[in-house]
């Protein structure tokens, strides 16, 4: 686990997110270099609140999910599902094709609790085909 510091008085820092929102797209499973499972899906977040237009508005939350976590939401979890997921906020760089530094903040979930009724065995298709990717820390 990567620390930013070990100074006194640092261990009661909180970095705890937990939010429940509906996928936004069907969850696709990958493989690092290493062979490590991993999904990175978007969590369509409603406000609590209307805007001027009298509208409720949603934040849309990059979510990264590892291993198990990630394998059980890509087979039993589809676009729309309702998640709740408790994790970490995480933010992290890296420079884009263009040379340009792009900056991604997401949740690295911990737990993911499927909150959506269970598809009938009708609706449950094959886990996704994986795909290998490399991602930066």
């Amino acid at each position: 686990m990567l620390r930013a510091s070990n100074k006194e008085g640092d261990e009661g820092m909180i970095n705890q997110v937990t939010l429940v929102g509906r996928l936004t797209r069907d969850p696709e499973l990958k493989q690092t270099t290493e062979g490590t499972a991993v999904a990175q899906v978007t969590l369509a977040v409603s406000r609590h609140f209307r805007n001027q237009n009298g509208e409720i508005e949603a934040d849309f939350v990059q979510c990264t999910l590892w291993r198990k976590t990630a394998e059980n939401t890509c087979q039993y979890c589809r676009k729309g599902s309702v998640i709740g997921i408790t994790g970490r906020l995480q933010t992290r760089n890296y420079d884009n094709k263009e040379g340009k530094r792009v900056y991604v903040t997401e949740v690295v979930a911990e737990t993911v609790q499927f909150l959506s009724t269970k598809p009938q065995p009708h609706e449950v298709e094959a886990p996704p085909k994986k795909e290998e990717v490399t991602i930066g820390v």
